[in-house]
């Protein structure tokens, strides 16, 4: 009989929600499954059948090892201040919490700084050893092998080296339960030996030829790979990509479309890069950012004495980019005088200095870009119609973020590993919960948007951690949602039950929102809920309408003070 006692694991219950809504459960931030192990038998003993036992052990038992992993993580932000034993036990609660078996200690010894583990469990009720007697009968070796990986990964993931444990007993093999126990790998005779089902490329190393020939095939129907700084290959960023590409060997002026913030400068430079004027300049000009008096001045350069202040002659954008590539952003907002001066430029391939009388030959390639409608800039009188048709003669659109979600988790893999390298974080990447909320957001800001949000996530993530939700979007949006979670007896309960509340403020106060900016956010968003209404706003929030407007008035008075 075991001689430990498990803590109470409503800490643990408190992470598995259910969001009936939308369709998924969570654990904490991990997205998890609710399935028939019957349906999870029937997919192990296809792999059985399929390339044979031993491979199908490395592959599952690496299936488990991950999973033990990611809940390791969990352990270590649940139990900080409990001692080891207990801290360690969050794994096998978990295991016992997801369904896979009933796990009982025998003995354990734990000495996290020296690395010391050595620990003896039973386990009863296991599904792998139950289906797997189903469908096969009685075996000779034991065979509960994702679980073994669970064991292996959790433990060798609390305690920051490889734990290995093997199975003793098997209730498959004609014992009344498991047994398990585990020691780190070199203490085991044979550690070598089964430290190999642990390798993340056993998966596909040990297959049979004929079972993974088509794995690694690729889809020759993607073309060329792109650059690095271009990163998507959903349906509508792939038309942008080869439009790109077949224009880049030619001297056609390009014309970018998309919303602010979609990359249009990241597509004219990789234009640029990708075209025979590449080791020439590249000159970047937003025309929305001069000043109307001296964007003349700025593309097509100035004669010493021009005007007031020109002291010495300078050279414009234009002859700045010789051979090269000049790239005007926000072309829709260049003033009437400089667009005929631009439309000379185009046709004829060359400039006239400011206060010059002499023209000059350039040599250079145009990519214009605009997040306004140039079509009915010209209809208004804002935009010349000769200008429109020359710059029109190739356009790209480049989709918002929100038309190429598929392209969403490349984006964010690649955002973490550059915010990793510039701020001197480990962050292993966006959890479960956090992609969903991504996935959620309308990204008004597209890409540049992804950026700023990424980059305040492995900011404000735990080193060696992950970029949780509320690390991503510090708005209460998310933390109030209506989710369901586990009673002590099995039930769910209701998204406004105790455990939703613990939830709430534990989430708060991981969110590190203060008190004060808490009840200004609350109120003011109730306000705004009620179009206005302080009356409904103040019922709502189970105070009276005075009570609401003084403190409103409060917030306000005390925000213009700030101000001034």
């Amino acid at each position: 009989m075991s001689t430990f006692k498990y803590p109470h694991n409503s800490d643990l219950r408190r992470l598995v929600r259910f969001s009936a809504d939308d369709g998924l459960i969570w654990l904490a931030e991990n997205r998890m499954l609710l399935m028939h192990c019957a349906a999870m038998s029937a997919l192990r003993t296809q792999l059985i059948k399929s390339v044979g036992p031993e491979s199908a052990r490395r592959i599952l038992t690496r299936m488990g090892y991950e999973s033990g992993m990611r809940d390791a993580e969990l352990a270590r932000t649940i139990r900080p201040d409990q001692n080891p034993i207990e801290s360690f036990f969050v794994g096998p609660q978990l295991h016992m919490l997801e369904g896979s078996v009933q796990v009982t200690p025998v003995h354990i010894h734990i000495d996290v700084r020296s690395g010391e583990f050595d620990g003896e469990f039973l386990w009863e009720h296991s599904w792998e050893a139950e289906f797997h007697l189903r469908e096969f009968g009685q075996a000779a070796d034991p065979v509960c092998w994702m679980q073994i990986g669970y064991a292996s990964g959790y433990t060798s993931a609390f305690m920051g080296r490889m734990v290995l444990f093997k199975e003793t007993e098997c209730a498959c093999c004609g014992a009344n339960n498991c047994r398990i126990v585990g020691k780190p790998v070199e203490e085991w005779e044979d550690g070598e030996q089964y430290a190999r089902y642990f390798e993340p490329d056993s998966r596909i190393a040990h297959l049979p030829a004929a079972a993974w020939a088509g794995v690694a095939q690729t889809d020759s129907t993607q073309g060329a790979p792109t650059p690095t700084d271009l990163i998507g290959s959903s349906a509508s960023f792939r038309r942008a990509y080869e439009l790109m590409l077949r224009a880049a060997g030619t001297t056609v002026t390009v014309l970018l479309l998309g919303e602010t913030g979609v990359g249009k400068e990241r597509f004219a430079r990789v234009l640029h890069q990708m075209s025979p004027r590449k080791d020439a300049p590249f000159v970047a000009v937003n025309c929305a950012a001069i000043p109307h008096d001296l964007i003349e001045s700025e593309l097509f350069g100035v004669e010493k004495g021009a005007f007031t202040g020109a002291h010495a002659s300078r050279a414009g954008k234009f002859e700045r980019a010789e051979g090269g590539t000049l790239f005007l952003d926000e072309i829709g907002e260049m003033p009437l005088a400089a667009q005929a001066k631009l439309l000379r430029a185009l046709q004829e391939g060359e400039i006239e200095r400011l206060g010059d009388e002499r023209t000059r030959k350039v040599n250079v390639r145009v990519v214009a870009a605009t997040n306004v409608d140039l079509a009915q800039a010209v209809k208004e009188g804002r935009f010349r119609p000769d200008l429109y048709y020359r710059v029109h003669v190739y356009p790209i659109h480049i989709p918002p973020l929100r038309e190429r979600l598929a392209d969403l988790r490349q984006l964010v893999d690649s955002l973490v590993a550059k915010f990793n390298r510039q701020h001197g974080k480990h962050v292993q990447g966006v959890s479960d919960k956090g992609f969903q909320s991504l996935h959620a957001h309308h990204w008004p800001g597209n890409v540049r948007e992804l950026e700023n949000v990424i980059e305040r996530g492995v900011v404000l993530a735990p080193q060696q951690g992950w970029i949780e939700a509320h690390h991503l979007f510090l708005s209460l949006e998310a933390v109030l949602a209506r989710e369901s979670g586990i009673s002590a007896c099995g039930k769910l309960e209701e998204g406004c039950g105790d455990a939703v509340r613990e939830q709430l403020v534990e989430q708060i106060l991981r969110a590190g929102i203060p008190l004060e900016a808490l009840e200004q956010q609350l109120m003011k968003a109730c306000v705004d809920q009620e179009g206005g209404n302080i009356a409904r706003a103040a019922r709502r929030l189970g105070m009276s309408r005075p009570k609401l407007s003084y403190r409103l008035q409060r917030t306000e008075g005390e925000a213009e003070a700030a101000d001034s």
